[in-house]
């Protein structure tokens, strides 16, 4: 990849079609190429095993063979699996006005790989439950926590069906990534026309309202309709039930933070929305 890329991850699993449609309305809005990445994960599928340390396996050499050409196979059954998973998510595409979407499948490990294309990457989309289970038992599974950790550039993570967005709400907290994401929203075409909700948890003070309006006029400045507000109490209370009563279409807020304190605070609070919320998550770093 020379241009850098929207880049969507699929994996087979129930978030697949609401990945491949996200990455295409983020593509098409943003004119940027889609590309599709398929990572057979080592763990899962072993490109080679070694079993001639195993007790009693060391002499049966016909056992062995024999287990290596399963292996084989197997890997071969995934690597098709793969392919026909990425066949179907660049039709799934295309029907949608996407017009040359390029596919990578890649062995290794998924974190490692998209730290690696980083550089690449103009938006990353991923489900946030992955072909295990990601959100098994309410959690945000370590999979996806350490994608959002490791890869350094805008992450959408997509819940439930596609819906096209049709209002989106800013979590300011008047923070370097919000600040940042202010820019973003005002520079991008991504969010072109739509309707911001600019929301700050905290205390209803001059100083906070000072931040929320320059906020505010830097996006009314490229054409946004915003409604900005500050809501006392839980940080996650607060924006789940405002996306419930405004029914928002999209999140966006800033990512784990990067100090012990503000990964203690700013990390509860991103994989609390990212467990709960009913709408796709963009996360900025």
């Amino acid at each position: 990849m020379t241009t850098q890329t929207v880049l969507a991850c699929v994996d087979g699993s129930k978030s697949s079609p609401a990945v491949c449609d996200y990455a295409a309305w983020a593509s098409l809005r943003l004119d940027a190429p889609l590309t599709f990445l398929h990572v057979l994960d080592h763990s899962q599928y072993p490109t080679e095993t070694n079993l001639s340390g195993n007790i009693g396996l060391g002499s049966r050499e016909h056992l062995l063979t024999e287990l290596a050409e399963l292996d084989e196979k197997r890997g071969k059954l995934m690597r098709e699996q793969g392919r026909l998973m990425l066949e179907a998510a660049v039709a799934r595409v295309k029907a949608g006005g996407v017009a040359a979407p390029a596919v990578r499948q890649r062995h290794g490990d998924l974190v490692e790989t998209l730290a690696e294309l980083e550089k690449d990457i103009r938006l990353l989309v991923i489900g946030r439950e992955g072909e295990e289970g990601d959100t098994v038992g309410g959690h945000v599974g370590s999979h996806l926590e350490s994608v959002i950790r490791t890869v350094h550039r805008p992450t959408l993570v997509t819940a439930g069906d596609f819906r096209q967005p049709r209002s989106v709400m800013l979590a300011f907290d008047n923070g370097p990534s919000t600040r940042k994401g202010i820019e973003m929203i005002a520079a991008s075409p991504l969010f072109k026309g739509l309707p911001i909700h600019l929301v700050m948890v905290g205390a209803d003070t001059k100083d906070a309202w000072e931040s929320v309006n320059v906020a505010k006029q830097a996006l009314e400045k490229v054409g946004h309709q915003v409604q900005a507000c500050i809501r006392a109490g839980n940080v996650e209370e607060v924006l789940l039930g405002y996306e419930e009563e405004h029914d928002i279409d999209m999140i966006v807020m800033g990512a784990y933070g990067h100090s012990r304190i503000r990964q203690f605070f700013v990390g509860s609070t991103t994989t609390t929305i990212l467990t709960r919320t009913k709408r796709p998550l963009l996360l900025l770093r």
